[in-house]
């Protein structure tokens, strides 16, 4: 008899688009549970990242006992490792070939085909998704819930994902207005971290100069990840997925977040809300704000100026529209 697989609610979005508020609206739900972005990239010094629970990464008790636990199934496991991000030791020829978004059937064919040519590159996706599916299980477990989420966002991964024999992978997409997610881009610190700036960059500060695009670099972005995640839905069957707009979740989540709970197959009447030191999530820095209000975030509306606005709408205009945008 097969072993029945893990169920996994993967969050497909742009950056910035509020998966993290999703993810830990639906991790209170007594059946799902939320431990953030599983891909556990861009995380800075590892020894000083922290936990949403405000322990350091590799000090906080639940990820121990998540290591603990892993290792007694034979698997060595390590946040700052790489072991469940795609590209993470591959050779430069499969970094390349996994590099471009998603870009439609034919164009992933193609894809498939340089990736087979690698040698390496059956074995990196064999223990690639075992350790993926360890980590889902071994989450599950300790929660003891029957439902996680994976907030990592990125289409690829998912791609990847989606042939995981031991995982029952649903896809949330999240769309927010490309402006406000451009905005992100432009000044991530302060548009995209936690409030408290001593707590920014992970949690040990810093102002995330490096990160920084221009209105223009940060417009394609926006739209280059959305026609991904569009070209990923259009080929799974309908029932597989779903799509919410982050406006919609802050102006009513329990509305807005009920047809999910029925489509993940969970009790949709159970409360949802933030309640902080209850997750253990990496990711986005908002993980570390002290609110529990869920509150929109529409500060483009202000921060940005006609010339922004201009470029914007050159670039990703069109399909900001079409997202129901104006």
């Amino acid at each position: 008899m097969s072993t029945p697989r893990t169920r996994l609610v993967y969050l497909l979005a742009a950056s910035h688009s509020g998966s993290t508020l999703v993810g830990l609206l639906l991790g209170s739900h007594p059946e799902i549970s939320t431990v953030g972005e599983l891909k556990f990239t861009s995380l800075g010094d590892i020894d000083r990242y922290r936990c949403s629970c405000g322990a350091f990464l590799l000090q906080c008790p639940f990820w121990m006992r998540v290591r603990s636990e892993l290792a007694a199934r034979g698997r060595v496991f390590d946040p700052g490792d790489g072991s469940t991000d795609l590209f993470s030791g591959v050779s430069p020829y499969v970094r390349r070939a996994l590099r471009p978004l998603h870009r439609g059937a034919f164009l992933e064919l193609v894809r498939d085909g340089v990736l087979q040519a690698a040698p390496s590159w059956r074995s990196h996706l064999r223990s690639w998704q075992e350790a993926n599916a360890l980590l889902v299980q071994t989450v599950s477990s300790i929660t003891g819930k029957p439902v996680v989420v994976d907030s990592s966002k990125v289409g690829i991964r998912l791609k990847y994902l989606l042939r995981n024999p031991a995982l029952e992978v649903r896809v949330l997409r999240i769309v927010r207005d490309g402006r406000a997610v451009a905005l992100t881009y432009v000044d991530p610190a302060r548009y995209a971290d936690a409030s408290d700036e001593q707590l920014r960059g992970g949690g040990s500060g810093g102002d995330r100069a490096a990160e920084r695009l221009s209105m223009g670099q940060a417009a394609r972005a926006w739209r280059r990840s959305n026609e991904a995640a569009q070209k990923i839905l259009a080929r799974l069957p309908r029932e597989a997925s779903r799509v919410i707009r982050y406006e919609d979740v802050c102006a009513d989540p329990h509305a807005t977040l009920r047809p999910v709970l029925e489509w993940i197959g969970v009790d949709p009447r159970a409360p949802l809300g933030l309640a902080r030191g209850t997750y253990h999530v990496v990711g986005n820095g908002m993980r570390l704000d002290s609110t529990r209000e869920v509150k929109l975030d529409d500060r483009w509306r202000t921060a940005l100026g006609p010339g922004d606005l201009a470029t914007f709408d050159t670039v990703a205009g069109s399909l900001n529209r079409h997202l129901g945008y104006r």
